[in-house]
């Protein structure tokens, strides 16, 4: 296996970060930030979430989230709400994708996360994982 090589289908492709839904974020903070050590890349809030996205010190993340006004969870134990390929062409991977038949959940779509802006998409995978494309912009 070689590493670091480029990979020709999906440009710009590596992880970018696994999404932890949390009831308890300001421990889930202590715990990634001051325990663990990652640095709070940004935070903000959408609606009633709190989102953290925590660099781990490679470029790839922690995103925590949790939603304030309920006591949303994911099944108990598994709080993995979803992971993120990094890319710099969601809408061509998001088409080569669809080629293939895989099932899209998100069609491609232009957000900013506090001060980052950035396009995202979603898909499925055949275990049912949910898989996030995402492009800083």
């Amino acid at each position: 296996m070689s590493y670091g090589t480029k990979n020709a289908t999906t440009p710009g492709c590596g992880f970018h970060h696994i999404s932890i839904h949390t009831q308890k974020f300001d421990e889930a903070m202590h715990l990634y930030r001051d325990i663990l050590g990652m640095q709070v890349r940004i935070q903000f809030d959408r609606g009633t979430r709190r989102f953290a996205l925590l660099d781990m010190g490679d470029g790839s993340f922690v995103e925590l989230s949790m939603d304030t006004a309920s006591n949303e969870t994911l099944s108990p134990g598994n709080p993995l709400a979803h992971f993120a390929l990094a890319t710099t062409d969601v809408r061509g991977v998001i088409e080569k994708l669809r080629a293939a038949g895989i099932p899209i959940t998100m069609e491609p779509k232009d957000i900013q996360l506090g001060l980052l802006p950035a396009s995202v998409a979603f898909f499925t995978g055949p275990s049912g994982e949910s898989v996030e494309l995402f492009q800083e912009n």
